[in-house]
């Protein structure tokens, strides 16, 4: 599956547009995340449990819109986003949503 953030793709024609596509996870805050967070804002530098986090909250996201476009019978995703919105205290939600198309090489 061809997945970009642009409009179009080069070297490929749209031929369907089958619909918006999206997934999302939530997740939550963890206990021991949070204090080694602490101690490093005290010293500064990257925040590598938050990190992970969100590595694998966008991955799990992507996965999901992926598989709803695999649904659809798309073997392409356009114009892919990814946002995150707060849910409550100590929560998140990460979107992923783009436009799944079907695409052909263009002919040469």
């Amino acid at each position: 599956m061809i997945v970009v953030n642009t409009e179009t793709i080069q070297g490929y024609t749209v031929r369907e547009v089958k619909g918006l596509v999206q997934g999302n996870t939530i997740r939550a805050k963890h206990l021991g995340r949070d204090m080694a967070a602490g101690l490093k804002n005290l010293v500064g530098g990257e925040l590598t449990g938050y990190t992970e986090l969100l590595i694998e909250a966008r991955r799990q996201a992507l996965e999901r819109m992926l598989a709803q476009a695999e649904q659809l019978g798309a073997n392409a995703v356009v114009n892919v986003r990814f946002t995150t919105s707060a849910i409550t205290q100590g929560a998140a939600e990460l979107y992923a949503y783009g436009t799944a198309v079907v695409v052909e090489p263009e002919a040469v």
